[in-house]
C-alpha cells in the first residue's frame, strides 16, 4: 500500500528547527510561552492554504464587469491572502482567429506568462484539475487509449508552471469491478509518463463511483504507485458518507480540496463539520496543502473565499 506523501517541496532542515526552536524560546522569555507557540506555528503549520479555482468560476465564465482570466487568477489569489493555487484545465481555454475553441495547455508562451504571474504575485502552482479528456475507465480500448494520451499534454504544462499533481477522473462504464481494472490500468500509464516529469496523478472523488470512498481506496491499491493518489473533496461523496469517504482516501492523498457552501454567525460552514473534517485530515498524518473550493450559490465568490480561509485558519490553530 502506497504510504501518505507530502506534496510540500520546503520541508525545514534540521538547522532550521533548531533556529526556530531558539526564536522560539527568546520569544518565550520575553512575552511568555503563547507567543513562542504562535512562533512556531508561523514557522511550520501543519497544513498551508492554496485557491481551487473553481471557487472564482463565475467571475472567470462572466462577460461582464467582473469577469477575469485565468491569468489573473494569482494575483487575485494573493490578493485573498492565499499563497498556493490549484487551476481548472477548462479555464484555459480561449477563442482561435477563427473563434474556435483552442486549449492553451500546449502553448508555452501562454504557460510562460502564467508562470510569470504566479512569480509577480508570489504563489505557487500546485495543480492542474483535467476534465474533457476522456475517460479513463471507459468500455472501450481505443478510446480509454485516447484519453490516457490526452492526459499526457497537461503533465507537460504541469511541470513548466512548477506543479506538483495533475488531478483526473477515473469514470467509465461497466461494473464497479471492471471499471476500477481499468481506471487502475490507465492511471498507471499516465503514471509511466509522468514520473520523468516528477508529477503526481491523483483522482478526485468526483461524481459515479469515484465518490465511493471504499471503490476509490481499492483502485488506489491497485495501482501501489508512488506517483499515484488521491484528492478527497469534502463535498463530493453524495450517497457515501463524507467523513467515512475522507478517512478512506486519507492515506493516498498528496492534495486535499475544502469544500464549502455558506456559512453560520460563527464562521462555521452549514453542511459540513470542518472541525470533524480536518481532525480526519490530521490524523492521517497529511502536512500538505488544503484547496479552498467555495461553492456557494448565496454569497460573493470572494467573501465565500476568505471565510472559508478563516475557518481554515482557525481549526489550524485550534488543531495543530
Amino acid at each position: 500500500m502506497q504510504t501518505n506523501a507530502d506534496p510540500l517541496s520546503n520541508h525545514p532542515s534540521r538547522r532550521d528547527l533548531l533556529q526556530a526552536t531558539v526564536a522560539a524560546s527568546a520569544a518565550a522569555a520575553v512575552t511568555g510561552v503563547g507567543s513562542a507557540l504562535d512562533l512556531m506555528e508561523v514557522q511550520d503549520p501543519w497544513f498551508r492554504i492554496s485557491l481551487a479555482e473553481w471557487s472564482l468560476h463565475r467571475a472567470l465564465r462572466s462577460s461582464g464587469a467582473d469577469r477575469i482570466t485565468n491569468l489573473e487568477f494569482p494575483r487575485i489569489a494573493k490578493g485573498l491572502g492565499i499563497d498556493g493555487v490549484e487551476y481548472v484545465n477548462a479555464f484555459f481555454k480561449s477563442r482561435g482567429r477563427g473563434g474556435e475553441e483552442v486549449w492553451r495547455g500546449t502553448d508555452f508562451g501562454y504557460l510562460n506568462d502564467l508562470r510569470g504571474a504566479c512569480t509577480e504575485a508570489g504563489v505557487e502552482s500546485l495543480l492542474i484539475m483535467v476534465d474533457g479528456e476522456g475517460q479513463l475507465a471507459n468500455e472501450d480500448d481505443g478510446r480509454r487509449r485516447d484519453a490516457v494520451e490526452n492526459h499526457f499534454k497537461w503533465v507537460a504544462a504541469a511541470a513548466y508552471l512548477g506543479c506538483h499533481s495533475i488531478r483526473v477522473n477515473a469514470g467509465g462504464g461497466g461494473t464497479p469491478e471492471q471499471q476500477a481494472e481499468r481506471a487502475a490500468d490507465s492511471l498507471l500509464r499516465i503514471a509511466r509518463v509522468s514520473d520523468a516529469y516528477d508529477i503526481n496523478v491523483i483522482v478526485e472523488n468526483h461524481g459515479g463511483l469515484s465518490s465511493d470512498g471504499a471503490w476509490l481506496a481499492g483502485v488506489m491499491r491497485r495501482c501501489d504507485h508512488p506517483r499515484v493518489g488521491t484528492l478527497p473533496d469534502f463535498g463530493n461523496f453524495y450517497e457515501y458518507d463524507r467523513y467515512q469517504g475522507v478517512a478512506d482516501l486519507m492515506p493516498f492523498a498528496k492534495a486535499v480540496s475544502a469544500k464549502s457552501y455558506g456559512f453560520d454567525d460563527e464562521g462555521n460552514e452549514t453542511k459540513i463539520d470542518y472541525a470533524r473534517m480536518m481532525k480526519i485530515v490530521k490524523d492521517a498524518g497529511y502536512r500538505g496543502w488544503v484547496g479552498i473550493e467555495y461553492e456557494g450559490g448565496d454569497a460573493d465568490e470572494r467573501a465565500g473565499i476568505t471565510r472559508t480561509r478563516e475557518l481554515l485558519e482557525r481549526l489550524r490553530k485550534e488543531l495543530g
